[in-house]
């Protein structure tokens, strides 16, 4: 079978190219891709509107300024991918691995990443209005500036995450982290912390927190390095 032969049917299992894409793309309506080999394929700049992806491989994938608008990537591989100023409003991302992949400048308004890895992943610049994030690994990744106004935040972890300057008023965390996280500029009012583990922080960043919930915990470790013991 080859990619071309019937473009109504699934692409089950294929190595893909960039050819093989534009062909696909030459015919009317979406395309669902399963178990396909797409590393290091060059796709730049093409209409992948609405498109599925499952269980594909993307490593190192060429994806900038793709149009992806409404797109489903579902338990794919895609570490190093690079997202750069794509179209990916309403696409959604579940069980997938995408570390150190790049978002930068990238359309996102109301897509959801839901139990996906995303270590690494730089969101610099992205447009992320109404993004949602559920139960997926921030480590280390770069979201400046992000908007999680009035947001449920449950399972997140942005451990060690650039997060400064990000929109966290009336945002309730529930199982979450953000150990170590770069924060400078954040604004919390209104945030229910006390689901958050807010450890590395010390009593001089307590002002981050100004306006916000947090426990009678999360005091006691922020004036334990005054060698005070709050009961």
């Amino acid at each position: 079978m080859t990619a071309t032969q019937n473009p109504a049917a699934d692409i089950v299992s294929l190595r893909l190219t960039r050819a093989m894409i534009e062909a696909l793309a030459t015919t009317p309506g979406p395309r669902r891709l399963i178990d396909c080999d797409a590393d290091e394929l060059d796709a730049a700049g093409l209409d992948l509107s609405g498109w599925e992806f499952e269980r594909c491989s993307l490593r190192h994938a060429n994806l900038r300024g793709v149009g992806a608008s409404g797109s489903l990537w579902q338990s794919c591989r895609g570490a190093f991918a690079d997202f750069t100023g794509a179209d990916l409003g309403e696409a959604q991302f579940r069980g997938s691995d995408f570390n150190n992949a790049a978002f930068r400048g990238a359309a996102l308004g109301s897509a959801r990443f839901n139990d996906c890895k995303l270590t690494g992943a730089d969101f610099s610049e992205a447009r992320m209005m109404h993004i949602a994030f559920a139960e997926t690994l921030l480590v280390n990744a770069r979201l400046p500036g992000a908007s999680f106004h009035r947001q449920d935040l449950v399972s997140i972890d942005f451990g060690q995450a650039d997060v400064r300057k990000c929109d966290f008023r009336g945002a309730r965390f529930e199982g979450c982290s953000l150990r170590d996280a770069q924060q400078a500029g954040c604004r919390f009012e209104g945030a229910d912390l006390r689901g958050a583990d807010l450890g590395g922080r010390r009593l001089s960043d307590a002002s981050l927190f100004r306006g916000a919930i947090i426990s009678r915990a999360q005091a006691g470790q922020l004036l334990a390095e005054l060698g005070l013991e709050v009961r």
